[in-house]
């Protein structure tokens, strides 16, 4: 693609969003917990996205996609980071499914799913933890026992982001328990308004409910809905998780968040406690910080587009982001002084902050915990040595692991 080319693609973008899209001092930070109305305006503006050719830039035509280069990605990016796109439903879904099946997907799925995904018509979700399988997923007791041409999913997922919303999923069954934990798992696409598929949003500590149990009781899964291969759906789940911690990790933070460097130091001025020296120098280390976990975002960002794996690095960061939503936290209390203990008495701002602060300890569990972050970034980044695996090469049904209850 010649650097013509791209100048007038940005050109167009940059002209597309001034019309069509809000800029992010002009709008709210989503709660993650959309209203039904909410959902169809970003299925509508998700639909427009793509109607002008900026979903999918890089996927291929056939898969809906259009076809383009990492070039064009990136300047979309440049042009679109201004503005608040409200298209947050879909972030699960063209984050780590949509590159897992376009990577190990059938054909046919590709063509059926994707270009539909795309375009906003259909909204998926991401089921891996289980409640007695978090942080070690290959403990999944979820369960597809093949009848006839279709699989039987019985069992339950936790913490699933968006189920409420969501059209389809891709869930991690165990579907041969004779085996080690990491070999009898397969993939799985999964109608979620299918019979046998219970719903139930969980309400957080700041009173959203942005997340979600989800029952399966017989629920029928065509033979088609393998993503990759029968039993090795650890492979898939290894890609997903990849695209998962990269996701995650290079999304950043809006200036517009109540945590970021920009609200708290422009609140610390209108409270006058920007004034004091030390509430200063934490501002300072907050922008330094934040700075440097979206450049690193920003590169992995790009390796990616130009086809070059981030592998591990993508838990850095993950890990990096957790920490920096933390180290934000202590900011702001010092920003707010007595505010912080007393709340906002009505203000929305101090009340957005301290909301932010009760909701962020969830950024250091969601995708990965800190520790297992960590443990990935000492093996498979430092080279150091692995923690040891005493249940590898056991068979899954002869572990006493959880809930897990198999004869």
């Amino acid at each position: 693609m010649s650097e013509q080319s791209v100048t007038s693609f940005r050109d167009r973008a940059r002209s597309w969003l001034a019309a069509n899209a809000p800029r992010r001092s002009d709008a709210q930070e989503p709660d993650g917990e959309p209203q039904a109305a909410g959902v169809a305006a970003q299925r509508e503006f998700q639909a427009k996205l793509y109607d002008a050719g900026f979903a999918g830039i890089t996927w291929p035509k056939e898969y809906g996609g259009q076809g383009l280069t990492n070039a064009e990605q990136i300047a979309f990016g440049e042009e679109a980071r201004g503005y608040a796109l409200p298209t947050g439903v879909f972030f699960i879904g063209l984050g780590m499914p949509g590159p897992t099946i376009l990577e190990m997907g059938s054909e046919a799925q590709k063509k059926r799913y994707l270009p539909k995904m795309l375009r906003g018509e259909e909204i998926w979700c991401q089921l891996f933890s289980e409640p007695a399988a978090g942080s070690d997923v290959a403990s999944l007791t979820t369960s597809a026992v093949r009848d006839g041409d279709e699989w039987l999913l019985n069992g339950q997922k936790v913490w699933t982001s968006g189920a409420q919303w969501s059209d389809y999923g891709a869930i991690i069954a165990r579907t041969d328990p004779t085996v080690p934990k990491h070999n009898g798992i397969t993939m799985f696409i999964v109608d979620m308004h299918a019979p046998g598929v219970t719903v139930r949003p969980l309400k957080v500590a700041t009173g959203s409910s942005p997340f979600n149990e989800v029952f399966f009781d017989n629920v029928r899964l065509p033979a088609g809905s393998v993503i990759g291969e029968v039993n090795n759906g650890w492979a898939a789940a290894v890609v997903m998780l990849r695209n998962e911690r990269v996701t995650i990790g290079t999304m950043g933070s809006p200036r517009t968040s109540p945590l970021s460097y920009h609200s708290l130091s422009a609140l610390a001025a209108r409270l006058g406690t920007g004034a004091d020296v030390e509430v200063a120098r934490r501002l300072a280390r907050l922008y330094a910080r934040e700075r440097s976990v979206r450049l690193f975002g920003q590169l992995l960002r790009e390796e990616a587009m130009a086809g070059r794996d981030p592998g591990a690095r993508g838990s850095v960061a993950k890990l990096a982001g957790a920490e920096l939503a933390m180290s934000a936290c202590e900011v702001a209390e010092a920003v707010l002084g007595q505010a912080v203990v007393a709340g906002g008495a009505g203000d929305p701002e101090i009340d957005a902050v301290i909301m932010a602060v009760i909701g962020s300890p969830g950024s250091s569990v969601a995708g990965g915990t800190n520790e297992i972050q960590r443990n990935i970034i000492g093996e498979r980044v430092l080279g150091l040595a692995k923690d040891p695996g005493v249940d590898r090469g056991t068979p899954f049904n002869q572990l006493r692991v959880g809930t897990l209850n198999t004869k």
